[in-house]
């Protein structure tokens, strides 16, 4: 079950559909902390924790001694002062450090062995063995908000090969939008499935809107947490503006989530999955930057709706990871051990960040893979 969710994160909520409905229009200053306060019954930090969260994800901005203005636009390509590109620190420590404890994984992989036993043998069914599907599914609706049945969910040897999957189920006479400049294993793998990209110039904030507006493309690949190699993420009006792309027509969207869970916000982004409802969205993610780049092991999370033509064109897959290297990463996700590594590199980078606090931003550097 559930845990309740904590009051800041309900307020959050709230003021962020409130703003997105349009109950408050950009420019709009919002209600005082104070205000907010005696309307909700909340206490004051609780304010400021979801208005901070409100101005980390763009749709708020606080201006000194005057207060919280609403930053949210709806409109595509709004009007105003440029923000800075939002741009994330990457860890200076050698990657090593940040791989998964040994230790911890030493002793996972011997449970594994003892409660498994000969079972790891057998043949995993073909879209990943049910123990990490239902793991995921638990995982993702209690840290990135996503609601979907662990049938929803497919286990492939890497986001490299599901990219090759989510062409043989959309079909290669599609032309997919990428963004430019993207890493470059996207292109180059739909481009091997004989899929013609359409490249789309991203600004300081995503995808540029005259260019998104104008591609004939009817799937668009995104990394809206951060883009690599420029390292810009996603503002909350653009992810606004990339639901209303897929809602016009015979669209879908693959959000490519990479690192994600190394954010330094203290609420991980809103995926576009969760804030489109899931309806055209695929979502997808690896183990290779959170476990080991050794672990082979991503996933993605169809709407339900495609879930008959993916088994019609390319259920027949047997699914490539072994099923020793799926109950692992169950083990991890059920005992605790994969959420506490992530919690405790979250905070050795918030340090790291503030410690840095000084220096110019630059951006991501980090090698993508999975």
């Amino acid at each position: 079950m559930r845990s309740e969710k904590p009051e800041y994160l309900k307020l959050y909520e709230f003021l962020r559909d409130e703003i997105t409905r349009g109950a408050w229009p950009a420019g709009a200053r919002l209600p005082s902390r104070r205000q907010i306060a005696l309307d909700r019954g909340v206490s004051a930090i609780t304010v400021d924790h979801s208005y901070e969260l409100l101005c980390e994800e763009g749709y708020a901005e606080s201006r000194p001694r005057s207060g919280y203005y609403v930053a949210y636009r709806s409109s595509d390509g709004f009007a105003g002062a440029q923000p800075q590109p939002r741009v994330h620190r990457q860890s200076t420590a050698p990657a090593p450090k940040e791989s998964f404890p040994f230790s911890v994984l030493a002793r996972a992989m011997r449970r594994v062995i003892s409660d498994y036993g000969e079972d790891m043998l057998k043949k995993s069914p073909n879209a990943g063995c049910p123990e990490l599907r239902g793991a995921l599914a638990g995982y993702l609706s209690r840290n990135r908000g996503i609601e979907a049945g662990a049938d929803q969910i497919v286990i492939g040897s890497g986001s490299e090969y599901l990219y090759g999957l989510v062409v043989e189920m959309l079909g290669a006479q599609r032309e997919f939008a990428i963004e430019h400049p993207s890493y470059e294993k996207i292109e180059r793998v739909y481009q091997a499935r004989g899929v013609r990209c359409d490249p789309l110039p991203l600004g300081h904030d995503g995808i540029r809107s005259p260019a998104l507006a104008a591609t004939r493309a009817s799937v668009l690949h995104i990394t809206p947490y951060r883009s690599y190699p420029t390292g810009v993420t996603a503002s909350a009006s653009k992810r606004a503006e990339y639901i209303r792309w897929v809602s016009q027509g015979d669209r879908y969207i693959v959000e490519d989530d990479f690192e994600s869970e190394f954010s330094l916000l203290r609420k991980p982004e809103d995926t576009v999955f969760t804030r489109s409802g899931g309806a055209r969205v695929i979502y997808m993610n690896t183990f290779s930057r959170t476990v080991s780049p050794s672990i082979r092991v991503g996933y993605m999370v169809l709407p339900a709706a495609l879930m008959p033509l993916f088994e019609r064109r390319v259920g027949f897959y047997s699914c490539t990871v072994p099923a020793f290297e799926q109950y692992l990463l169950a083990d991890l996700i059920t005992s605790g051990d994969f959420e506490r590594h992530i919690n405790r590199m979250r905070r050795k980078r918030r340090r790291e960040e503030r410690a840095a606090a000084p220096e110019e931003a630059t951006p991501s550097t980090t090698t993508k893979g999975g």
